[in-house]
């Protein structure tokens, strides 16, 4: 019985501005796909390329389940692309373990590979690079035609030789692990090997138990390094593994299987002359490989009469295999025709699909609409756009209305020729909003005090209209003069008119008797 446990990671960089990284994991299935073929191209190239494998190998849970998912994956990749101009020469390259049972019943785990995402076992503290990367540098390196160091740096280490999805069919490598327990698998898409060393990888890997605290100090330290691509991590964990017969991990690598169906010109051959990174041997595997730098990208087409690139030759132990020509990758060339696509990257990882696509397609024309909604690409308008939009619509109105309250919450008394009339707003104005006249007070500059005239002319600001119509009033001639009467006595020298004699009084005087009283008076006599 085999137990595993699993973390993941995945990162856009510190380049791109779009991820089309996709990890999957599931409690017996894990797999990372690097997606390619322009903005959405590559999003949906992996997210379909995931979904349908997750799907295929729930049906069979077997290493030739495994093989056929990625057929299916492949032929879903390459129907989309077809069948919508926009995903036109889509791509990506997929790279899965899953837990199977094995030999004599013991549990195993299966891995496949197309593309140059990669697998590393890491056991008793040294790990060990499983896959072979489908690139033209790495395929001539095997060939014998250049040194490893020399592939690290060659201008043809980022054209590819497969991929998922660029044709009908496509071969993917397979690999038997029997691990123990403590062993660890890492999946990976070329922006952590471009990035971070073997060594340090390792060293990561030896250090962190926690395979999620694992996975992100790998992506970390691939930013820290530049991240100049997407970066996706999966790390697994055998917690409880099978008891190994002899100490250490088993790489047993895999035959191929017969195409079902052909779609391209037969592809003769090529011997391998002289080892490049030693071939993949039943009882372990191989060294681990140099580090790559990153590259920019574009993902042509394939058509029926490409040839097999130099030096396209895999090597699965000591049995020689074709290499099939069929397939490009997220960020680099595809050895195939001249159309191109430029790729992209995002933050946002694209929402899965409907659990069946072809049951929700729609006979007939499909509209464009309809088509997104089935390729699970993202609404151009979403409520949070909308809400976006009148926000920042709603910033420069309100910003509108404050400058115009501003500018008119004023009023000026001046005059206007010889007319008093009040202005409302700032003197001079403010940008467009300038002062308008709102009262014409019908005074004059007749009639107000000269004193006055001066401030008039420069403008009287006042905080109100009815505070300017009262200071109008003030200094108005007809209320503010105080007409005083002063009375003034003249005083005229009298002249005195002759003398008229008053006319007598005609009555007859009335005689009244006067009585005489004769008092003796007494006067004393001087002592002598």
């Amino acid at each position: 019985m085999t137990v595993l446990r699993s973390g993941s990671a995945s990162d856009v960089g510190r380049v791109r501005t779009v991820n089309q990284d996709l990890p999957l994991e599931r409690p017996n299935l894990f797999a990372v796909a690097d997606g390619m073929g322009g903005h959405v191209g590559g999003e949906v190239a992996a997210r379909v390329a995931v979904e349908t494998l997750d799907q295929a190998f729930e049906r069979t849970q077997t290493v030739d389940g495994l093989r056929e998912a990625f057929s299916e994956a492949n032929a879903a990749v390459w129907h989309e692309s077809q069948s919508n101009s926009d995903l036109r020469g889509m791509g990506t390259t997929l790279t899965a373990v899953a837990l199977v049972n094995g030999p004599e019943g013991r549990d195993v785990l299966a891995l496949a590979n197309v593309g140059d995402s990669r697998a590393y076992v890491f056991s008793g503290g040294e790990m060990t690079q499983v896959t072979d990367d489908h690139s033209l540098a790495e395929e001539r390196m095997r060939h014998g035609e250049i040194t490893e160091q020399e592939a690290a740096v060659h201008p043809q280490r980022h054209i590819l030789t497969r991929a998922l999805g660029v044709s009908a069919e496509v071969d993917a490598d397979m690999w038997e692990l029997e691990l123990g327990t403590g062993d660890r698998v890492l999946l990976c898409s070329d922006g952590l090997t471009n990035e971070v060393g073997s060594d340090e990888i390792a060293g990561i890997l030896g250090e962190v138990d926690d395979p999620g605290e694992a996975a992100q100090q790998l992506v970390e330290a691939a930013n820290e390094h530049g991240g100049a691509d997407n970066i996706t991590v999966v790390v697994v964990d055998v917690q409880v593994g099978e008891e190994a017969d002899g100490a250490g991990a088993k790489v047993t690598p895999l035959a191929l299987a017969v195409p079902v169906a052909a779609v391209t010109a037969a592809v003769p051959l090529v011997e391998s002359s002289a080892p490049g990174r030693p071939s993949e041997a039943a009882s372990g595997p191989a060294s681990a490989p140099s580090e790559l730098s990153d590259a920019t990208a574009v993902v042509p087409a394939v058509g029926p009469d490409d040839t097999l690139a130099p030096g396209s030759r895999l090597l699965f132990g000591d049995q020689p295999a074709t290499l099939a020509e069929t397939g490009p990758r997220s960020d680099e060339f595809f050895l195939g025709t001249t159309a191109s696509v430029p790729v992209a990257r995002s933050t946002t990882r694209v929402p899965p699909p409907p659990a069946n696509r072809a049951a929700d397609r729609p006979e007939g024309k499909e509209s464009r609409g309809a088509r997104r909604r089935r390729l699970g690409i993202p609404r151009r308008i979403t409520p949070r756009v909308i809400g976006f939009i009148i926000l920042v619509a709603a910033v420069p109105v309100a910003a509108y209305y404050v400058l115009k309250w501003y500018a008119y919450d004023n009023w000026v008394v001046t005059a206007q020729g010889e007319l008093i009339v009040v202005k409302q707003g700032q003197p001079g104005g403010v940008l467009w909003f300038h002062p308008k006249v709102v009262d014409r007070t019908g005074y004059t500059t007749g009639q107000i005090l000269p004193a006055a005239i001066g401030p008039l002319r420069a403008g009287v600001q006042r905080p109100s209209l009815h505070s300017a119509k009262v200071y109008v009033t003030s200094i108005t001639t007809t209320t503010t003069t105080t007409t005083t009467t002063t009375t003034t006595t003249t005083t005229v020298p009298l002249r005195l008119a002759p003398a008229v004699p008053l006319p007598q009084p005609t009555t007859t005087p009335t005689t009244v008797p006067v009585t005489t009283t004769t008092v003796p008076v007494t006067t004393p006599t001087a002592a002598p």
